[in-house]
């Protein structure tokens, strides 16, 4: 769409000379308006403005300036319409259908159930939090069956509690797909979940649903799958913080002990803290006391017990 302004529109505009707003008023020979210091743009001149053409047509700027500001509101839209349209991942771990890309695995399996689908697994020692790992590599373990898990460079397991909580596998550059956006999209088809996938790390895509999580990347050159469990991320979490705060207690009650003074036993080389009821039973020809615990150890006694 082109637009002519009139010779006549380009000259009351630098003059100062305009018409106003209605097709049919026109301006009387010698009529002028108020001049204007500076130039005045588009629909914003307090009701007068330049006269245009367009394609023969007399048009006012501030109906120009509405198409304009409809026609940037259409292209904004198009724009997102497309994240808008995605559909948001809401099933969770149970609706989940056994998916080729995990070859047999699925969270919240046992470990007995584990063990039954690969017999030769072996699993770590469970740590304070309750989890145990493992990983298995089919192409490099004569044990493993590497029909079972064609192209598969490793399956690494993570247990909370003894179920399965997270499932992660890589692929080798022989597996099928190696376009990672490709990969995600048949791991939607195979899960049967929305195409909800957002960027994750540079090239990497992830997906997270009503009660777990997708991350596909890429990892030694070829596709790598992880499903995990958020519940559990959360337990895990919870028990770290837990842990956390029951040593910095511990600690500080330590350092408490290690400031104040304490009363020993000569007779059976004990000592208490000052403030216990033992303390205050020994005799005066057997007390003893020291500065800190510290000290009463390195004198040779040990803590006593009641308090």
């Amino acid at each position: 769409m082109s637009i002519l302004w009139s010779a006549a529109a380009r000259r009351r505009f630098v003059t100062g000379h305009v018409a106003y707003n209605s097709p049919g008023n026109k301006a009387a020979p010698g009529r002028r308006t108020p001049k204007f210091d500076t130039p005045l743009p588009f629909g914003l001149s307090s009701g007068l403005h330049p006269r245009f053409i367009i394609k023969g047509r007399l048009l006012r700027p501030s109906f120009t300036t509405y198409l304009a500001m409809k026609l940037v509101s259409l292209i904004a839209f198009l724009a997102v319409f497309p994240l808008i349209a995605h559909a948001q991942c809401t099933q969770k771990i149970s609706d989940l259908p056994a998916a080729a890309e995990l070859f047999g695995f699925h969270l919240g399996m046992t470990k007995e159930q584990v063990k039954t689908l690969v017999p030769q697994i072996h699993f770590g020692k469970t740590d304070n939090f309750g989890v145990s790992k493992t990983t298995i590599n089919p192409g490099f373990d004569p044990k493993m069956d590497a029909a079972k898990f064609a192209d598969v460079r490793s399956i690494s397991l993570e247990l909370l509690d003894e179920r399965l909580t997270s499932i992660w596998v890589g692929f080798e550059e022989t597996y099928k797909i190696q376009d990672i956006t490709q990969f995600a999209t048949s791991v939607s088809q195979s899960f049967r979940l929305p195409s909800a996938w957002s960027a994750y790390r540079g090239r990497g895509h992830q997906m997270r649903c009503a009660d777990f999580q997708l991350i596909a990347t890429i990892v030694a050159r070829a596709p790598s799958l992880r499903i995990f469990d958020l519940s559990a991320d959360e337990t895990i979490a919870a028990r770290r913080l837990t842990k956390e705060e029951q040593d910095a207690a511990t600690e500080a009650a330590a350092e408490n002990r290690e400031n104040t003074s304490v009363v020993a036993d000569k007779k059976t080389k004990t000592y208490y803290p000052s403030t216990c009821d033992a303390a205050k039973e020994i005799s005066t020809d057997n007390r003893l006391v020291f500065k800190t615990a510290a000290e009463a150890e390195k004198a040779g006694f040990k803590v006593g017990k009641g308090c």
